[in-house]
């Protein structure tokens, strides 16, 4: 009898954890009710609270039709977490908003022209206001522009002295500017102003590569004085006062107005030793949240990142978490962020847009990273340095996954930003994700800390649009033994084979995307991006560019209208560049090895075919009738008859892009660009100085490659031993940037600067070398 009367209280226990206990939330309810289907609780918070009082079941949180504002960070830690799983779902066919604002109806008075003016106290000043769901900007000069390529608008003459002299008081405003080499951007709060009317402010940590502010793109905003165009506001803290020009055939007096108070949501915070485990969200929508740039402060490693572990949601020491099914829209900051250890979350099937920062992005914790450094010109030397392979500890995103979301305009205010963001994670999964319209990159990859990612069927265009000098797909390699200077490498990676592996211990995969940038590459490999197999990739525009790494193999890849960029390629790479198919001539740069095999390729013409070969590569690379099934409407898939199965090509999948029926709807498609086999490029103009060929810096391989901040200067080419140059220390690959205290932008400016002061025997030169810029005393006579 008491064993049966066991068996049967652990079935019905058993039974108790099967069932699942709900929480209801109904813009119509009240937090003192108990969260039941009739009493429901009226504020997302509390229904968080109400659900982590549950212990060893499965718990739901069905959020009723409506807006629920949130004032506060939600957090859900483990700590307080004790059920068996926790979902967070939308009522099924009813439309659920989280808000990172709050709702105001307003009562306005003229103040003097065409501005308004109303009362409103707040504890903070607000970061961002929407008028019935339309975001409107800051008073900004110059005022904001839909047309305009960088930051909707910008002006040199943003900060000058002039125009901050009718600054009253213009503490509380900011500076927004690309960085001086257009690889992302500063942000600046004005404190101030001196004694002498000078302009006081904070900031630019958010670019990991020092510089100035970009002498022309650049802004200000949230200055009363430059409040002068319709739909542009001002909030004064001091007086508690609002003021708006109100937008073109606005009614302010049935307006709704929303105003963000923070730049977090949801926290999901665990720990490594205690992951919180088996949270689902889903069919809910997130939106305007306060923008984030003033807390983008912590360096990534090596690469030009700086970030800040927040978002909309904050996935951090998680396990088997999902999010699907949602949509991110209006948002200041990053919409998903997985920091430090997540195992196995999936990120699928969302609808993200109109983003201040990233899309989704994966973010390990640097203590993980053995030799860390965190800085382009900062590394460990080689005899201090741990050399035993992979991680410290598993303090970062693994086997994780982003999967079939639709991702874009992103980066609105963030432009070092991604649609999808990796540092320091293993085993991502990115696939079949359509990214498009962003400032840098659609994907980006900040180090090779610890590689094994699958990137696959993505459709990724209209990128690098408001920087330069990157591509759609994007990815650095200064992991511990990666050197500025190749040379060093060189020696190093001969005495220390394996040495190139210790961070990136499986390799990284791109198969099957299609890729389109128009201001960069399609695909980027920079500094040092190693163990990378790159094949069945269709290039749109720009190009695919491997710069110095090693274990790079890439083959059967489509490249249209553009062509093959190699880079100052290491010795004993290992690199393999075969079975592609291309439109143009190799460009290379400061090449002198060229890998493992370079050979095997299809050519569209005898031309470029003719132009490769005489570097003395490609001996068994052929041209002939590609073929293509119909290259007019982008269907790159190859006829049998095709010419370029000769070479060992293989026809491949092109299912690219998202194939969620709803998110596929409403997925854009990249420009398919009539086909060209004739791309050469202008005749190159050199000229002798000092025993040295130079010329001038002509395409954005040639930038990127010395790192130059601009298209200025005269490039060193060649170099006769024995002769001034190079008696001097001058080497091939040299950007002269200045002489005599004079700049050169050119190489007509080098000779010209010459011949003034060739009678002085001794100067200061100014170059680029290794992507920094150096000076030093030479001789101009022999």
């Amino acid at each position: 009898m008491i064993k049966q009367f066991s068996l049967v209280v652990t079935i019905l226990f058993a039974f108790s954890l099967c069932k699942a206990q709900t929480i209801f939330i109904s813009p119509k309810g009240n937090d003192k009710n108990p969260g039941s289907v009739y009493q429901p609780v009226k504020t997302f918070a509390t229904g968080i609270a109400k659900a982590m009082a549950h212990k060893n079941k499965k718990v739901i949180i069905e959020l009723s039709g409506g807006t629920y504002p949130v004032d506060k960070t939600v957090e859900i830690t483990s700590e307080k977490f004790h059920f068996q799983s926790l979902t967070i779902r939308a009522k099924a066919n009813q439309k659920v908003v989280i808000s990172g604002s709050q709702h105001f109806k307003l009562s306005w008075k003229p103040y003097k022209n065409n501005i308004l003016s109303a009362k409103m106290k707040l504890a903070q000043a607000p970061d961002e206001l929407f008028m019935n769901g339309k975001k409107l900007p800051m008073a900004r000069y110059p005022d904001f522009d839909a047309t305009a390529r960088v930051f909707n608008g910008t002006a040199a003459d943003a900060i000058s002295a002039e125009r901050a002299k009718k600054w009253l008081d213009p503490a509380g405003g900011y500076i927004h500017a690309l960085h001086q080499g257009e690889w992302g951007d500063f942000h600046y709060l004005i404190t101030g102003k001196d004694s002498t009317g000078k302009l006081l402010y904070e900031g630019g940590w958010q670019n990991n590569r020092p510089a100035k502010m970009h002498a022309k793109y650049r802004y200000v905003e949230n200055i009363f004085e430059e409040l002068d165009h319709p739909g542009e506001w001002y909030y004064n803290q001091k007086e508690e006062m609002l003021y708006l020009i109100p937008p073109t055939g606005s009614n302010l007096q049935t307006a709704d107005f929303a105003f963000t108070m923070v730049s977090d949501i949801l926290h999901i915070k665990g720990t490594l030793a205690n992951p919180i485990k088996n949270i689902t969200i889903t069919g809910i929508d997130f939106i305007q949240t306060a923008r984030s740039f003033m807390q983008v402060k912590e360096p990534l490693l090596r690469s030009d990142w700086a970030i800040y572990r927040g978002a909309a949601i904050l996935l951090d020491g998680s396990e088997s978490c999902v999010i699907k099914n949602c949509n991110f829209y209006d948002l200041g900051g990053s919409a998903i962020f997985l920091s430090n250890y997540n195992k196995e979350d999936r990120i699928s099937n969302n609808h993200i847009y109109n983003i201040g920062a990233n899309g989704i992005a994966f973010v390990g914790n640097p203590s993980a990273v053995r030799s860390p450094s965190f800085r382009y010109e900062n590394f460990v030397p080689y005899t201090e340095m741990d050399m035993q392979r992979g991680p410290k500890s598993a303090d970062y995103p693994q086997h994780c996954q982003a999967i079939n979301n639709l991702i874009h305009h992103t980066g609105q205010i963030e432009k070092q930003s991604a649609g999808i963001q990796i540092s320091m994670s293993s085993g991502i999964l990115v696939s079949h994700n359509t990214i498009y319209h962003l400032p840098r990159a659609g994907i980006n990859i900040s180090e090779g800390t610890w590689g094994g990612h699958l990137i696959e069927f993505n459709d990724v265009f209209d990128t690098v649009l408001e920087t330069g000098d990157h591509g759609a797909f994007n990815s650095w390699g200064r992991d511990r033994y990666w050197r500025p200077e190749r040379n060093l490498i060189d020696s190093i990676v001969a005495a220390k084979p394996g040495i190139e592996l210790l961070d990136v211990i499986s390799p990284i995969v791109l198969r099957n995307n299609r890729f389109q940038c128009d201001h960069g590459w399609d695909i980027d490999l920079d500094d040092g991006s190693t163990n990378y197999q790159i094949f069945n990739n269709i290039c749109l525009s720009g190009g695919l560019k491997l710069r110095e790494g090693y274990h790079r193999n890439v083959y059967n890849n489509i490249i249209i209208n553009n062509t093959f960029h190699p880079h100052v390629w290491l010795k004993e790479s290992g690199d393999v560049f075969k079975n592609n198919i291309l439109s143009a001539a190799y460009a290379p740069i400061q090449m002198e090895n060229w890998g493992r095999a370079v050979d095997h390729n299809f050519f569209l013409s005898k031309d470029a075919l003719s132009k490769t070969q005489k570097l003395n590569i490609d001996a068994n690379s052929i041209t002939g009738e590609v073929a293509f099934v119909d290259e007019n409407t982008g269907n790159y898939h190859l006829k049998k008859t095709s010419a370029a199965l000769k070479t060992g090509f293989k026809d491949f999948d092109m299912n690219f892009g998202v194939t969620d029926v709803r998110l596929k709807k409403l997925a854009a498609s990249p420009p398919i660009k009539p086909l060209s086999n004739n791309l050469n490029r202008k005749k190159t103009i050199t000229a002798e100085w000092l025993g040295a060929s130079f010329k001038n810096i002509e395409s954005l391989g040639e930038r990127s490659a010395a790192g130059l901040p601009d298209n200025n200067g005269a490039l060193l080419t060649q170099l006769t031993k024995g002769l001034i140059a190079e008696k001097n220390g001058l080497k091939k690959g040299d950007v002269v940037i200045g002489l005599d205290n004079n700049e050169i932008k050119s190489v007509a400016e080098l000779l010209k600067i010459y011949s003034e002061v060739r009678w002085k025997g001794h100067v200061e030169i100014v170059i680029f070398r290794n992507q920094a810029e150096q000076k030093f005393q030479i001789s101009l006579k022999d």
